[in-house]
């Protein structure tokens, strides 16, 4: 069953069954007034007939000629009453209506043996009874029940009328309702087979209020991070299969040279050369990859620690310090006075993204390296710069993308992986260009603050 009919279902379920209470309560209710209203005429009824009957018998007049009827109660009446006067040795004196227009039925006939059966019946609630003493004997005021009922009946038939009316409505503006709450999730669930699809670059924005417009702005979001992610991973894969196949090819040409004796002597041993490079190359390509790869599918290879930013600097520069003295550059450190800077991060990670910024820094500088270290608002904050060409405007915004080498690059995935080893441990790289030439690229991560235990 689809969603719009279930809720039109569920709502027109909910709706009978809250009428029906209402209904049944509404009974009971009018009922109950009804007859608390009908007991108090009685009662008005009955001290007015008493008075005319102390009245007349005080001027001695029969009871026969008194006459019984109270026009003043006929308006506010709920059903018509019958009185019933009994001398002292029981006897029925006289019976007849109260009002004028009453047309109650059998109370001129009444025996006197049926006067209990009156009186009884008020117990199972058919009639309602007021009995008084009068000078002449005993007063007895009959009501049936059934009257009232009658009346209270015809009068919650015409409020069922007006509820059953107001259902109709409700029900009319549920259905234009839920239609314009299901639209928007059928539209949305179109969207949804784009994506299962794959097809990320037709999702479009579905318009929707609320919370459901903030799932709708999801997807469309969704669809997009897809989209781009996709298109990195073609791109990736491109790259990578460009940067294996040119190795591939340079070892594949030697060897075979080598075997059909095109290379002699010393050209031999080039060729012998050129293939352990490419191959060591290669190696460097599928361990970076594969290090990538990890970096962005595993959550576990991550061990965070305390780290101390002064001790993994100096370390990064004793471990590249031969690539210095080869080239004959100059490191220059400087970090703040008695500032921690301590971060919460992967020690051997960040060493490796560290060692491959002052790497590519060491490629394209002149003569000197400076490395800074410090705290800026709250944070801490390490930059890498050079006195080297700089970075290109053109490659600046795709400087931390896989396989975009500079100049002198070598496989163009070492500023990706310094890339995705800072952002796992919480930072933020960023690269520009230094206002006196050469090219700075900054970290910045949280300070990580050592908890005391009590």
């Amino acid at each position: 069953m689809k969603l719009v009919h279930q809720i039109n279902l569920a709502f027109a379920l909910s709706l009978i069954l809250v009428l029906s209470v209402t209904a049944v309560v509404i009974h009971y209710v009018l009922l109950d007034h009804f007859i608390g209203t009908q007991r108090k005429d009685m009662q008005s009824i009955g001290a007015a007939l008493t008075a005319k009957l102390e009245t007349a018998a005080a001027q001695s007049i029969p009871i026969e000629s008194e006459p019984l009827t109270v026009s003043g109660f006929a308006s506010a009446q709920v059903a018509e009453v019958g009185v019933i006067i009994q001398d002292s040795q029981g006897n029925i004196v006289r019976s007849t209506p109260v009002t004028p227009t009453a047309q109650y039925m059998g109370i001129a006939a009444v025996r006197p043996d049926s006067i209990a059966s009156f009186k009884s019946s008020s117990v199972d609630g058919q009639f309602l009874t007021e009995v008084t003493a009068v000078p002449q004997g005993t007063m007895t005021l009959i009501t049936p029940v059934s009257k009232i009922k009658a009346i209270e009946q015809a009068l919650l038939g015409r409020l069922m009328l007006v509820f059953g009316a107001g259902a109709v409505v409700m029900v009319i503006l549920s259905l234009f309702i839920t239609k314009r709450l299901i639209k928007p999730l059928m539209h949305l669930r179109e969207e949804l087979k784009k994506v299962k699809e794959r097809q990320f670059s037709e999702v479009r924005r579905v318009s929707a209020s609320g919370e459901l417009g903030a799932v709708a702005e999801s997807v469309y979001e969704m669809a997009g991070e897809l989209e781009r992610y996709n298109h990195v991973q073609r791109q990736f894969f491109q790259n990578a299969s460009h940067e294996l196949k040119s190795p591939l090819m340079s070892i594949s040409g030697y060897a075979e040279g080598i075997r059909d004796g095109i290379f002699e002597g010393e050209d031999i041993r080039k060729g012998l050369d050129i293939i352990m490079s490419e191959s060591g190359r290669m190696k460097n390509i599928v361990t970076e990859m594969t290090l990538l790869a990890k970096l962005d599918s595993e959550d576990d290879i991550f061990k965070a620690a305390e780290v101390n930013m002064k001790e993994l600097v100096e370390e990064t520069i004793e471990r590249i310090n031969p690539v210095l003295v080869k080239k004959g550059l100059f490191v220059h450190l400087s970090y703040g006075d008695n500032e921690s800077l301590t971060v919460y991060a992967d020690r051997d990670k960040l060493l490796q993204a560290l060692l491959n910024i002052v790497s590519n820094g060491a490629r394209h500088a002149s003569k000197h390296i400076y490395i800074q270290a410090g705290l800026q608002k709250g944070r801490v904050v390490l930059t890498v710069s050079d006195d080297g060409e700089g970075i290109s405007e053109e490659l600046l915004p795709y400087l931390f993308h896989r396989f975009v080498k500079g100049k002198n690059g070598e496989t163009g995935l070492g500023l990706a992986i310094a890339r995705a080893i800072v952002e796992r441990c919480g930072g933020l790289i960023t690269a520009g260009n230094r206002q006196e030439g050469g090219a700075v690229i900054s970290l910045g991560f949280p300070v990580h603050r050592k908890t005391s235990v009590a």
